[in-house]
């Protein structure tokens, strides 16, 4: 589904009958929304179902759900949070980023198509975002997770890690039960000892969640993809490919490139075979200042090859979050 322009125009959010529209500037790639977040949505926390998105959310002692689905102005905001919307605006601002409405198709299309191996792609979606994320923690945990691991593999761990720690949801249902452990849980957790994965990475999250609460500002927005990059790669544990990929969903830089990708380095491969990390970066800089949104083509177009090639089949372990 391919969306036109709001008649509220962009930079405004309609309500009607409790709901809410999302600002959307056209085209907007629903489905490739959809199938991205369902392929990693978290067990109990999340799911995809007829191309609809639901999760469980918390404001401070509140918990509820919200639902996203696509209307024909755009995506369409159901909230379950009681008769309290003291927090929609928060709520609203952070769907608009998961779902990157906000971005301007048509200047990253025109300027990823100067690439000629990119520009078939962006010509075949040229509504294609890059998925956000409810909470900056959530992910970045998603993210070691997934380290070195395939996107199922990382997917099945999470949902343990949720069963484990998470707080079961007051009111759950349809499979929705819990939400995200906090930081404060997760901080003293023996993480591997109750998902039976390398201590290694265990010790990664525990950092992550010491660092958090040290520092509440590390998982925010607007720092810059080099500061960002450098204070998260300081940290136990976390590479540059997990820095890149935060700063990709977190952090929201659109200029964001996980280095060494192993779904990129296949996407690119014209049948001469596939190219080295260094000739990926190398190619990357004429993407500047969108190698995020060039990274979504690439990663989309290579799921879409194994697919094809394979129905049915696991995408290969490369660590895609």
């Amino acid at each position: 589904m391919v969306f036109g322009e709001t008649e509220a125009g962009v930079g405004a959010v309609t309500e009607a009958g409790g709901r809410h529209l999302l600002p959307v500037r056209a085209p907007y790639d629903w489905d490739a929304m959809a199938a991205f977040l369902a392929g990693r949505a978290i067990p109990g926390v999340e799911r995809v179902e007829a191309g609809r998105y639901r999760r469980t959310v918390r404001f401070g002692a509140r918990q509820g759900t919200v639902t996203v689905r696509p209307g024909p102005g755009g995506p369409i905001v159901e909230r379950d949070l009681g008769e309290d919307d003291r927090d929609l605006p928060r709520s609203l601002a952070t769907l608009i980023a998961i779902f990157d409405t906000q971005a301007d198709p048509e200047a990253i299309a025109r300027h990823l198509s100067r690439d000629p191996g990119l520009a078939p792609l962006v010509a075949a979606r040229p509504g294609l975002r890059v998925p956000g994320a409810w909470d900056g923690f959530e992910m970045a945990v998603r993210a070691i997770l997934g380290q070195q691991v395939s996107v199922a593999a990382a997917t099945r761990l999470a949902g343990r890690l949720v069963a484990a720690f998470g707080t079961p949801l007051a009111a759950g249902g349809d499979g929705l039960t819990h939400l995200f452990p906090e930081p404060e849980r997760l901080a003293g957790a023996d993480v591997s000892a109750a998902l039976a994965m390398p201590r290694a990475r265990g010790r990664a999250i525990q950092a992550l969640a010491a660092a958090l609460l040290r520092e509440p500002d590390l998982l925010a927005p607007g720092q810059g993809l080099e500061p960002a990059v450098a204070r998260l790669t300081a940290l136990p544990g976390i590479g540059a490919w997990t820095a890149q990929y935060i700063a990709m969903r977190v952090l929201r830089e659109p200029d964001a490139l996980p280095p060494g990708d192993i779904g990129l380095l296949r996407a690119l491969d014209s049948g001469r075979g596939r190219p080295s990390p260094a000739e990926l970066l190398a190619r990357a800089e004429s993407w500047r200042p969108w190698r995020s949104y060039a990274v979504m083509h690439l990663w989309t177009a290579d799921a879409a090859a194994i697919a094809e090639q394979a129905p049915g089949c696991e995408a290969g372990a490369d660590g895609r979050g």
